[in-house]
């Protein structure tokens, strides 16, 4: 398209490029943005160095003209929104691109990437978190995805909610807190399970977590708290029918004493076993698969639409698909969330052939009677220079505080997890 739209004369035309959902997985109520983060990160360095360019030559993917342009490139435009973390909906405008034709069209494969994965993950996080009643989730996934995937999973759960995350690189690179138990292969390797036990609390102490479960549960918990005494801060179970081992073990720990000795349970969580766990004695879950390939919605299905160009007279044209099924709505758009008095989110205006988001700060407009609209769409990258403050780890716990300030918006009916329709309407004006 590139190097089409160079040949035709209309590669520099001005747009508007969108990125939007239009509807959310089977059943869900509500979705998280996430990735915003890394995506500016990503899009600020985006280059085409000579390897790409020597490949692109040698097998004639694009001609001289294109190969010149390609060398110059770095993403000059604007870019706006949602804060990441915040709640999204069909329709909802999560980012807006504006730039010429070119520079626009050829982030499109690195902006849903990002997207549709990161935000696929945050969802299923939301939910998880919102049956977990307050105890603690880590993401353990690493092994269950692609190595650079893990890292973003990682950070995207821990914008939703979790707590912390094993994979190291997620820490280093974006803050979130780290925390591992020792696997099996660890007892294994030792000539008893005592023996194995011991080697962890003399290399860690007795706060650590103890997996008990690698051949008799009743017999590991006796040994562990042999070992380390009642003092020992959790174990952990990977397996059996986990509502009747975690009551056993929760009885058999109050017994031995080491009633202030945590139980935090694995074996291949989903949202709804964390639900069923709810009145368990379990005090944190860890969650691997299930978190990573977001529930069955391994990607949120968002799309990027050229919705609006200038035309020769530099004058806005609002443009837009009309194919069954796979229709869009064209034009430049603004976008709020109306709340109730209570701060209940009740509607998504998504405002169209409006003057276009806004180069100012996010604001909140509240009425006579209590009810607001609070402004979705914030600046992120302004003549190709980003916001600095939405990277780094500094920008993971910003995202953070708007996933938590967002799910409390939320009416109570987005917790269910049974199969429902969106739980606010996007209404277009």
């Amino acid at each position: 398209m590139v190097d089409a739209a160079i040949q035709s004369g209309t590669a520099n035309r001005e747009c508007m490029f969108e990125g939007f959902a239009r509807r959310l997985p089977n059943g869900r109520r509500y979705g998280i943005v996430a990735g915003t983060g890394r995506l500016l990160d990503l899009i600020r360095d985006f280059r085409f160095h000579d390897a790409e360019l020597d490949w692109l030559r040698d097998n004639n993917v694009v001609r001289p003209p294109t190969l010149d342009w390609l060398a110059d490139y770095s993403f000059s435009g604007n870019i706006w929104g949602y804060r990441e973390g915040d709640a999204y909906f069909p329709g909802s405008p999560i980012i807006q691109v504006d730039g010429t034709f070119a520079e626009c069209v050829v982030l499109e494969t690195l902006i849903l990437s990002v997207l549709n994965y990161d935000s696929a993950v945050a969802s299923a996080a939301a939910r998880m978190v919102s049956v977990s009643l307050g105890r603690p989730l880590a993401e353990m996934g690493s092994r269950r995805t692609g190595e650079y995937s893990a890292v973003a999973a990682a950070r995207a759960a821990y914008i939703a909610g979790f707590g912390a995350t094993s994979n190291l690189e997620a820490g280093r690179s974006w803050g979130v807190p780290t925390m591992g138990t020792a696997a099996h292969s660890f007892t294994l390797l030792h000539d008893s399970e005592e023996d194995a036990f011991r080697a962890q609390v003399d290399a860690f102490g007795a706060s650590t977590t103890l997996l008990v479960d690698t051949y008799n549960i009743e017999r590991g918990i006796e040994l562990a708290v042999a070992v380390a005494g009642t003092g020992l801060g959790m174990i952990r179970i990977d397996s059996g029918d986990l509502p009747t081992v975690a009551a056993a073990a929760r009885a058999q720990l109050d017994a031995l004493g080491a009633v202030n000795t945590g139980i935090t349970v694995t074996s291949d969580l989903d949202e709804f076993s964390i639900a069923a766990l709810s009145a368990s004695p379990v005090d944190a879950f860890g969650v691997g698969t299930s978190l990573v390939t977001g529930s069955g919605a391994p990607a949120a299905g968002m799309v990027y639409k050229l919705v609006a160009h200038k035309n020769a007279n530099d004058e806005w044209v609002s443009v837009a698909k009309t194919s069954a099924s796979k229709a869009s709505v064209g034009g430049r758009k603004s976008a709020v969330r109306s709340l109730d008095a209570s701060g209940t989110a009740r509607e998504e205006i998504v405002r169209v052939d409006a003057d276009g988001p806004s180069t100012a700060a996010d604001a909140v407009v509240t009425d006579a009677s209590g009810a607001s609209e609070r402004s979705l769409l914030v600046p992120l990258m302004q003549a190709g220079v980003v916001d600095e403050r939405y990277l780094g780890a500094a920008g993971t716990r910003l995202a953070r505080e708007q996933n938590a300030a967002s799910m409390r918006e939320l009416p109570i009916d987005a917790f269910r997890l049974g199969r429902g329709d969106v739980v606010i309407p996007t209404v277009y004006r």
